[in-house]
């Protein structure tokens, strides 16, 4: 026993503390405890239990860093005190009361003896993972002596661990299998413990059940979650497993039964979005299936369906799979339409917008917002956006109020990155609605789920201060007012937002002199300091990714050229990458996974077997070039590395994909264009920033751009968007950074 060696006075400290956990009857007295544990020894035959369970305290000792006799996970000393007398004397007070006891077999001596072990080792194991409080450890260790007395007693425990927490019911339930198996209570306190979980973690219910069959309240479960969680109920039902068999087996909830019917249809992901109109009974499966071949009236279904669900929402009734029908209706507008008229782009404008003349005003709209970042610019400006306005009748106000204002802010945003919002704010009959759309367009941010309307706000504004300075300058002062009433209201989320964004639309004039990085406490903004490019060998590491498909065969040899003169090498030696390096100057290494057939996924292959060689070299990239359309995007930002400090995306894919980038790089500069690359504008772009990392400098954004653009004097230049002015992307790192708190280390 840990306190073996000294002498034990259980004092008044142990009393109370035992009167007010346990609240059952020991094994043997506090006095008796007290009299003897000074001199006890364990038989020989379980002193090997006893040394288990002084390992394990032992463990629980050292677990706060310090080799000690204390435990002290907490910045609470009276805390720290109650664990630590927990840790010590009050398991040594339960093995002598086990050993003492003679109502107790020795064969249930060991049981409950490795039961203690058992829950420590738990105990140890699931704090160090950060999944169990270490303050509970009083409570779990109550628990299970309560559990032993019942036990003891020939009662249930279910009682016990029903009326307990989870984490403390989940520490004495999964610890130890053997101490309580065979006590009535046991497969009921399993089932309790399940149930517990359930209740903390609803999005997890099915999950749950699939991995724990047996479970005789699975129906009721299933009934409580399945309309918070349909499409998970659509998944599992489709499952040729128990809890598939248990959801279509319930056939008096119409809800679940209809869910269940389409999980097993081969066109059950396209019944799916209209969920909750057919559960209503205002559409049929059959009325699907009559149009569900035709593309286009299909996606007009979509945006009947879309229109109908945001009108609902008005009356704060959600329906059933909303966001499975939003992204239903990206899906479509990009795979039907989108790339259709992208890829057109050499065509003329009868051939290449004949497949969106069907579609109405709104269906127009939808397609446009909902395909942000992959639709082309001349895409926009010369079909999608002109011909919404001509059908709408030049009447934007009435375009809006039919959408009921559904995803405005996205739209206003494109708007103005595409130089269309002057058009757009003037067609307004009355002017003051316009003002009134641009006042709603920047207020009540705080109220809004996640960041993406706030990064449509920051965005937005660089091209609205070029082109509209007066509606920028108007913009400003509603931000100020907005940060002034959240101030107001004691809002942090607001006042977050709005100083941010203030400071950012402030930054955007140079007279003003703001320096972010002081301002809003986030990396520079304007320059990437050359040091902060370098790895732990003095080398810059650049990664470029490339793709099998016919483009990225095409430009591949063109990218090497670039690199044919005295001062680069290639190494061409890998079937797999080539490494580019400098041979003059500072030293840069480029890695450049080949265009390897997509068909086979042999460029995927490439990509991972250069990152493993990156990684296992401990290289660490930070620079990352994206070579490939923008539907390859998210596999570039996948395998990326952390390290990154300048990414390249070309065509970017809007607020997710940035977002996506700056988890994996919270510190990148990222460099977007609003449309696919172009090699005469990107050549010249990786030209100057290979040569600026050559000799040694730093990346100064306001002269590299300046310099770019007299190289790369060409259409489509306005399309990229340099870090500076990716106001979006400064937004969320910045944001982040003032709402983000440490992980309380104390739990």
């Amino acid at each position: 026993m840990i306190a073996k060696t000294r002498i034990l006075i259980l004092t008044g400290f142990l009393l109370v503390l035992c009167q007010l956990t346990t609240g059952q009857t020991s094994f043997i007295s506090l006095t008796d405890t007290a009299r003897g544990l000074d001199s006890f020894k364990p038989p020989k035959n379980r002193e090997l239990f006893h040394d288990y369970i002084d390992a394990g305290q032992k463990t629980i000792l050292k677990s706060d860093g310090i080799i000690d006799s204390q435990f002290t996970p907490s910045a609470n000393e009276e805390i720290n005190f109650l664990l630590t007398k927990t840790v010590t004397d009050r398991i040594d007070w339960l093995q002598y009361s086990i050993e003492m006891d003679s109502a107790v077999s020795p064969q249930n001596k060991v049981r409950y003896l490795r039961g203690i072990e058992n829950v420590l080792k738990y105990f140890s194991a699931n704090t160090a993972a950060r999944k169990v409080n270490p303050l509970l450890l009083p409570d779990i260790i109550t628990t299970y002596e309560n559990c032993m007395l019942f036990d003891k007693e020939g009662k249930s425990i279910e009682s016990i661990i029903k009326n307990s927490s989870y984490p403390v019911a989940l520490s004495i339930a999964k610890a130890d299998r053997v101490t309580f198996e065979k006590n009535e209570g046991y497969w009921p306190s399993q089932y309790a413990v399940v149930l517990k979980y359930c209740a903390l973690h609803p999005e997890q219910t099915f999950l749950t059940l699939k991995d724990n069959p047996d479970m005789p309240f699975a129906d009721s479960l299933i009934r409580a979650v399945a309309k918070r969680y349909p499409k998970q109920l659509y998944d599992y039902a489709q499952a040729s497993n128990r809890l598939g068999a248990a959801i279509r087996n319930i056939k008096d909830d119409i809800f679940i039964s209809t869910v269940a019917r389409m999980a097993r249809s081969k066109s059950g992901q396209q019944y799916f979005p209209f969920l909750d109109n057919i559960v209503k009974g205002k559409l049929t499966i059959e009325q699907i299936d009559a149009i569900e071949a035709d593309s286009i009236q299909y996606f007009k279904l979509l945006v009947k369906t879309q229109m109908d669900y945001v009108e609902r929402l008005l009356d704060r009734d959600t329906a059933f799979a909303y966001k499975d029908l939003t992204a239903k209706i990206e899906k479509k507008a990009k795979d039907v339409f989108v790339n259709t008229i992208n890829g057109l782009h050499n065509e003329n404008d009868e051939v290449r917008f004949r497949c969106i003349q069907p579609l109405n005003a709104e269906e127009l709209y939808y397609l446009a917002v909902l395909t942000d970042g992959l639709i082309y610019t001349s895409s926009y400006t010369k079909g999608v956006y002109p011909l919404m306005m001509k059908k709408i009748n030049n009447r934007p106000d009435s375009l809006l109020m039919s959408l009921h204002f559904d995803h405005y802010r996205r739209f206003i945003s494109q708007a103005a990155a595409y130089n269309t919002l002057g058009n757009f704010l003037t067609a307004f009959p009355n002017h003051t609605d316009a003002d009134d759309l641009m006042r709603a367009f920047v207020s009540r941010l705080e109220r809004t789920e996640g960041l993406e309307d706030g990064v449509d706000v920051a965005d937005s504004y660089a091209s609205i201060a070029e082109t509209l300075k007066p509606r920028a300058a108007e913009m400003l002062r509603n931000v100020q007012a907005n940060y002034e009433r959240n101030v107001e209201e004691n809002n942090p989320r607001g006042m977050a937002i709005y100083n941010i964004l203030n400071k950012l639309f402030l930054s955007a004039d140079s007279t003003q002199k703001i320096d972010l990085t002081k301002e809003l406490g986030i990396p520079p903004v304007y320059n990437v300091p050359y040091s902060s490019l370098t790895n732990d060998s003095g080398a810059v590491v650049a990664q470029v990714f490339f793709y099998g498909d016919k483009d990225g065969q095409v430009i591949f040899p063109g990218f090497l050229n670039m690199f044919s003169g005295s001062n680069w090498k290639i190494d061409r030696s890998n079937p797999q990458w080539v490494v580019i390096s400098s041979i003059k100057g500072k030293p840069v290494s480029i890695f450049a996974n080949k265009p390897l057939p997509e068909e086979t996924g042999e460029d995927d292959k490439a990509q991972k077997a250069l990152v493993e060689y990156i990684e296992t070299k401990k290289l660490s990239p930070t620079i990352t070039i994206h070579r490939g359309h923008s539907y390859f995007a998210n596999s570039t930002i996948e395998y990326m590395a952390p390290s990154s400090r300048i990414v390249f995306m070309g065509s970017c894919g809007g607020f997710h994909l940035i977002d996506a980038i700056l988890k994996k790089s919270p510190d990148a500069h990222i460099i977007a264009s609003k449309q696919i690359g172009k090699t005469a504008i990107n050549k010249p772009f990786f030209s100057l920033l290979t040569e600026k990392l050559r000799n040694g400098n730093d990346i100064d954004w306001l002269g590299f751009w300046n310099s770019f653009k007299t190289a790369a004097n060409v259409d489509g230049f306005e399309d990229y968007i340099p870090p500076y002015k990716n106001l979006g992307a400064i937004f969320i790192k910045a944001y982040t950074k003032a709402m983000g708190e440490e992980v309380d280390k104390t739990f």
